[in-house]
């Protein structure tokens, strides 16, 4: 993978596990006062009302919404084009997402590229399009999916660059025109994988 894919995972990496570090403190915060704290049944005089300021809504709110919309876009990827891929099948898929969000020309995270023409036809996934969100999802290959995607996120599963810095892909099923003015670099399962911009057709 390049060096760019690598900081920019390790950067995703550092936000989400910092911000899931203060989320797990605040709950297991939470949960021990909850879990100590006993009321007292005895009468006590009233002590005068204390005037507490307000805390300010906190960054991480908006930050953590933000990771865990990314976190739903590559679960619903990973499971909607490659669930019956096993994890080498989704990690080639999710490496072509971070290819593209790295290249620019497809958004800048993981949602604006997983989303991108989502509301014409030719959308970049076809999942995004097509109605099949509209059907019900398989509990278990659903749950894989989001396990997955958060090891992806937190650095537990690392992408190798398996598809050799692929920006497509299509099921062997098809045969899209653009195939051939691309450079194939592998089959994984049942996608093959392509490289680079589409070349101009000698009509072109």
């Amino acid at each position: 993978m390049s060096k760019k894919t690598n900081d920019a995972i390790s950067r995703s990496d550092r936000v989400l596990v910092a911000a899931l570090a203060i989320i797990l403190a605040t709950a297991s915060a939470a949960i021990g006062a909850s879990l100590t704290y006993r009321p007292s049944t005895d009468k006590v005089a009233a002590a005068p009302a204390v005037q507490v300021a307000e805390a300010p809504e906190p960054v991480t709110d908006a930050v953590m919404a933000q990771l865990l919309a990314e976190h739903k876009c590559l679960s619903e990827v990973l499971y909607y084009e490659a669930r019956g891929e096993g994890a080498g099948g989704q990690k080639a898929v999710a490496e072509v997402v971070f290819h593209r969000m790295n290249h620019g020309n497809y958004g800048h995270s993981i949602c604006a590229v997983v989303y991108e023409g989502k509301d014409r036809p030719g959308c970049q996934f076809s999942f995004t399009c097509n109605g099949d969100m509209k059907r019900a999802k398989q509990a278990s290959a659903w749950r894989q999916a989001e396990m997955l995607a958060a090891n992806i996120l937190t650095g537990q599963v690392s992408l190798k660059n398996s598809t050799g810095g692929a920006l497509n892909y299509h099921a062997i099923s098809v045969s899209p025109d653009w195939a051939e003015t691309m450079d194939k670099t592998t089959q994984i399962g049942n996608h093959i994988f392509y490289r680079g911009m589409p070349r101009p057709t000698r009509d072109s």
